[in-house]
């Protein structure tokens, strides 16, 4: 049951780091208008099971009052509503509170900030941490999102050979991740990854909107279009079987996916999202409707 819509409200961020999902960057395109906004609201409501909206991006706080305004109008037709931010304004606590209180005021309820070193390095005193200090004075439920650079540790199996593991710490091989930090990492046979280790492709509580319409059921899969069709229809009649990406990950994982799309693997790949991001990339000119939009995968 559908109870999270996520609006990536832009694709443009002020950060470029590794290990982002969505290949954002200060020169990608695509924002939602405040209508649109308000449109896809509309629909939320008319599903009736919407319980939370998320606004995050790319960065939302680049634009600023559409956000604002957006939180405002997501709070008053009833939903919970929270953002996904790298708070690079709350360089002082006074900045800080100069546009948490505003949207705290406003609706605000959840404050998800990223606090890493892809976004921060090693500063222990940095905007993120400034802005989570302040939210939780708002009486906002105000928490990190920490992923760190993938480390290679030397494990034991039960019988007491020598192998090697991923503590990823949080990072998925998909994105700019894919190409940026894999190299180097151990691989698994790709005949192994037969499962979606992240996403209930048969019945997802969640979904991505983006700014062109695409409803996102994973970054850079998409189940249907909300410009084209109302959000109500595209989830009553989705079903995996009926999707060309989905069909074979819900049956057997990216490696039924690259088989389903006569693909020649590589040996090995880090994890499940690695093999799935690759194999998804090759074929984006045969699937343009279901796998977009071409930035995600780091194509101009």
């Amino acid at each position: 049951m559908l109870t999270e819509i996520h609006f990536l409200l832009t694709y443009k961020c002020n950060f470029e780091c590794d290990h982002c999902f969505l290949y954002c960057s200060p020169k990608s395109e695509g924002t939602f208008t405040i209508q649109q906004v308000d449109d896809v609201l509309e629909e939320a409501q008319k599903i009736g099971t919407i319980k939370t909206i998320y606004f995050e991006g790319g960065e939302p706080q680049l634009y600023y009052p559409l956000l604002l305004e957006s939180i405002r109008r997501a709070k008053q037709k009833g939903f919970e509503v929270g953002i996904v931010t790298n708070a690079y304004g709350a360089i002082s606590e006074e900045d800080a509170s100069l546009w948490l209180e505003p949207l705290a005021e406003a609706g605000l309820s959840v404050l998800s900030v990223s606090d890493d070193s892809f976004h921060y390095g090693d500063e222990s005193e940095n905007p993120a941490k400034i802005a989570r200090e302040v939210g939780s004075k708002l009486n906002l439920n105000a928490f990190p999102i920490c992923i760190d650079p993938p480390e290679v540790v030397e494990m034991k199996s039960n019988q007491g050979e020598k192998g090697h593991a991923i503590i990823a710490g949080g990072a998925k091989f998909r994105g700019r991740a894919a190409d940026t930090l894999t190299e180097g990492l151990p691989t698994r046979p790709w005949q192994e990854l037969r499962e979606c280790p992240d996403e209930d492709l048969l019945t997802p509580s969640r979904v991505h909107v983006d700014p062109y319409g695409n409803i996102h059921i994973c970054q850079g899969i998409s189940i249907g279009n909300f410009w084209e069709k109302p959000l109500s229809e595209i989830m009553d009649s989705y079903h995996p079987d009926h999707h060309p990406i989905c069909g074979p990950l819900h049956k057997g994982g990216p490696a039924e996916l690259a088989l389903a799309l006569n693909l020649e693997p590589d040996e090995g790949y880090v994890d499940e999202c690695h093999l799935c991001f690759l194999s998804r990339r090759q074929v984006i000119d045969k699937y343009p409707e279901h796998l977009t939009p071409k930035q995600v995968y780091g194509i101009k």
